[in-house]
């Protein structure tokens, strides 16, 4: 057991990634779509929402949750479109603000999602993505709403596997060390960075899943999401043995993860 206190998180999205709520015996209804409780209601209804989203969850145990989505979708028809806030850059940046200075007011953490942003891309669960959108669309657009979280101090950001061409043409974004340079120093992001799940198909396709692991660390992520923790940890683990990862290389990972547990009041 560790003297620190772990990082528990969950999906708690709304709509349609509810991961708690979905369970009556924790709330009788499970939360709404964001977006939903927007077009429906008013601001004062998402800042509830969000609100009792946190509370629930702090009171459960939990300190981390993998939400707000701040990918802005591109029409109806887009696979993050039931997930998303709205495809206007404006409110999506307004909802990841509210969410995120909620949440962390209630000592939830926020983790923003899917960075660089999703667009239209289709569903890296099943598939490759290749987004080939200009760079300028990303600054643009897209990163607004990641922005908007980074002056909150949101605890965390989550790179999605898409291949966004015009930052890197050859590797998923969670693989990408230019995709980390970015975030850490056009978008001056100094929290944690994590990936989506390293056996998701749309990396699956690039490296089998230990050397995923690796690189994700090598690339500059602090956290790696896998549904198959025991052989990716080993093989970081592994990769330090041999010298391919250094310690120091860890340790700035862990030094962000111990200020964000500070940040959430987990440790003094």
């Amino acid at each position: 057991m560790s003297e620190i206190p772990l990082f528990q998180a969950v999906d708690e999205e709304g709509g349609s990634v509810t991961r708690i709520s979905q369970f009556p015996q924790f709330r009788e209804q499970a939360f709404p779509a964001p977006s939903v409780a927007f077009t429906e209601g008013s601001w004062e209804d998402v800042e509830q929402i969000e609100r009792d989203k946190a509370l629930l969850l702090a009171s459960l145990g939990f300190n981390l949750n993998l939400a707000p989505v701040a990918d802005i979708p591109i029409s109806q028809d887009d696979f993050i479109y039931e997930r998303a806030f709205s495809t206007d850059p404006l409110e999506v940046s307004q909802y990841v603000e509210t969410e995120v200075r909620i949440s962390q007011e209630e000592k939830v953490g926020s983790v923003l999602k899917h960075f660089p942003g999703y667009g239209d891309n289709v569903d890296t669960h099943t598939g490759v993505a290749y987004d080939n959108r200009a760079l300028d669309n990303f600054y643009d657009r897209d990163f607004l709403p990641f922005q908007a979280g980074v002056a909150q101090d949101v605890a965390a950001i989550l790179v999605s596997h898409n291949v966004v061409t015009a930052i890197d043409e050859r590797l998923p974004a969670s693989l990408s060390p230019a995709v980390i340079d970015l975030l850490r120093n056009d978008l001056a992001f100094n929290g944690i960075i994590m990936t989506d799940d390293l056996v998701m198909e749309g990396v699956q396709q690039f490296l089998e899943p230990e050397e995923a692991a690796v690189q994700a660390v090598l690339a500059g992520n602090d956290v790696l999401i896998s549904s198959e923790v025991t052989i990716q940890r080993e093989a970081v683990l592994a990769a330090v043995a041999e010298g391919r990862l250094s310690e120091e290389r860890i340790n700035e990972s862990v030094l962000r993860i111990l200020k964000i547990k500070l940040q959430l009041e987990l440790i003094d």
